[in-house]
Formats: structure tokens, sequence, C-alpha cells
């Protein structure tokens, strides 16, 4: 799935929506979608296998980088100046945040929803209409005055409200009853408000995991209490990163520029679970939430365990080895 956007079809975005802060002389942008092997995503979601989907995800997001810069160069010996976009995690340094407040450099997104690469589901993750939401985006900015294509039909958007994506979230980002709308080039879209994204961050990022039901939990074995007020959240996340990073390291993870430790991925649970079909997202969603909690053993293996056992092995735990945990 691909579309092109301009600055025209833009306007009136968000900041990450600005192509002239990739590259100054930018006309157009190109946008495209590497679907995630559905192979792999129900083991994720059911606590099966964690690392072979964590390796296609790498895998995606090396690929999409890889055609945005390879797109870019191409144009570039056209004559035409262009920059490839990083498929994710680079951030802009915002005033008082730094890059802590995980504003991208430039929204994927946006673009995929005007181009017509995708629909925004309730989630405001984009969602296509062959894999979903199991996709990674790329972009390539470039100076060569490209044709835009139009959104898809906003009546052939299969998300249906089901709310499935905000069940599958331990960290209570996304707001059920409140949306977020955004105008591009004078089509407006729509998804439900985010709240803080550290929320995000510190379930996504492993430091905890444990749904507030306690009755399962993502593939982090972290248990810590999620504020409720988002001012909190600052406090809760460095308290979190302190114990994440003494925890034994896992098999596989990858570096991340916010932190100091491997990230293991360990979540994603909202984008994955969200499949075309209804029937197969409530099966996304039965295996998640079927699947118990994860404990971590002293090798630093994980192991899923009813949801029971799992706080009672927490809770038998000597004090100092608990405390990365809970």
């Amino acid at each position: 799935a691909v579309g092109i956007a301009d600055r025209q079809t833009l306007a009136g975005g968000p900041p990450s929506t600005d192509l002239a802060y990739i590259l100054a002389e930018a006309k157009s942008a190109v946008t495209f979608a590497v679907a995630l092997n559905r192979d792999w995503i129900r083991p994720f979601l059911a606590k099966e296998n964690r690392l072979s989907h964590e390796r296609d995800n790498l895998r995606a997001n090396m690929t999409a980088t890889g055609i945005a810069a390879h797109l870019a160069k191409h144009l570039e010996q056209k004559g035409f100046p262009s920059q490839g976009v990083v498929a994710n995690e680079s951030y802009r340094d915002e005033k008082g945040k730094g890059r802590m407040g995980m504003l991208p450099d430039f929204a994927h997104r946006y673009v995929a929803v005007r181009s017509g690469v995708g629909w925004f589901g309730l989630s405001g993750n984009v969602i296509t209409p062959r894999y979903g939401g199991a996709v990674i985006l790329g972009t390539c900015v470039t100076a060569a005055e490209l044709e835009p294509t139009d959104p898809l039909p906003p009546g052939e958007n299969y998300c249906n409200k089901c709310k499935l994506c905000l069940s599958s979230c331990c960290s209570g980002m996304m707001d059920g009853t409140r949306e977020t709308r955004v105008t591009l080039g004078g089509r407006e879209f729509s998804y439900s408000r985010r709240r803080d994204y550290l929320r995000c961050e510190f379930v996504c990022g492993g430091m905890t995991g444990l749904h507030p039901s306690g009755k399962w939990s993502t593939w982090s074995p972290g248990r810590f209490f999620l504020p409720e007020d988002d001012g909190e959240f600052r406090e809760a996340m460095i308290r979190g990163l302190k114990a994440y990073s003494r925890r034994p390291p896992l098999a596989g993870g990858a570096p991340h520029i916010l932190m100091r430790s491997k990230l293991y991925l360990t979540c994603g649970n909202c984008q994955l679970l969200c499949w075309p079909d209804p029937e197969d997202r409530k099966e996304n969603f039965r295996l998640l939430t079927s699947s118990g909690a994860i404990i971590q053993k002293p090798d630093g293996s994980l192991e899923r365990v009813s949801a029971k056992e799992a706080e009672a092995y927490v809770a038998n735990l000597p004090e100092e080895r608990r405390s990365l945990y809970t």
C-alpha cells in the first residue's frame, strides 16, 4: 500500500506533518506500508513465542527505513533533493520534555491516511484494507512535485469501534469517549484522544505489563502501578526505568534512543490484534486475555503462568528482587 501527499493535502495538519522540517525544499511525500508477518502475531498475543514477532517487527522497520532511503537516493539521482524518514524511534527535542515528549520528526500515519494507504482506527493506528493495523509505515520526502493520491473512502473503513484495541491496552492511554480531530488539506480525520504518551512508553517499553484487572499481562514481567493522573507518570517512569535496567537481560531486544538498556518487544497489542475481519479481532483478543501473566526467572527467561500463580510467585520473591517488578 502506497500513497502520495504534498504541501496542499497536508495543509492545516499538526507540526509533525511539516515536510520542510525534514527537507527545506520538500514538495511531496511518498508513504507506504510494510506488512508484519501474521504467522507470528497470534503466538505473540498468546504468549507462546515472543522472539519471532520481535525479529519480524525489527525486520519490517529496517525494510521500511531502507525502502525510504533507496527511494530518496533514486529521486536524488534524478535531480530532486530527497530524504528518507526512518520508520520509528526518531524524536524531536521538545521544550521542557526533550525527546521524552516522543514527538516524531515526521508522523507517517497522517500522511498515510491522507494519501490512501489506510484509515485511522479508533486507536489512532493506521489500519489497512488487507493487513489491518499489522503494518510498519515508511516515508520518503522529496522536492519532486508528485501528484497526490486520494484518501480511501471513509465508508469502507472496517473499524466498527469495537474498542478491543482500547481493551487490550494496559496503560489506558486511549480515551474511549473523546476524539481527536485533525484536518489535512480540507479533509477531516478522527481517532480516540490520547493521554500522555509516557503511558504507552511505560507499558510498551516493558517496565510494566499487568492489566488493571490483574487477570492477564503483556510479555513484560513488571507489575508496577499505573497512576491514573498523567502528571504522576514522569516519577513512575523514573522508578520503572531504574527497575527495568536491573532486571536480568532477555534474549533478543534492540537499542532504543530513550533507554539505556535494550528495549524488548513486549506489547503493541492495540496495533497487532486489529485485523479486518471482526471475528479475527475477537479471536486475537481472546488469545491475549486468556493467556495468563508473565514471570521472569533468575536466568532472565520468561514463563507464562496463570494470573494467580504469577501473583504468588512475585509475592514470594526476596524483597530486593521483588522490587524489580512491583
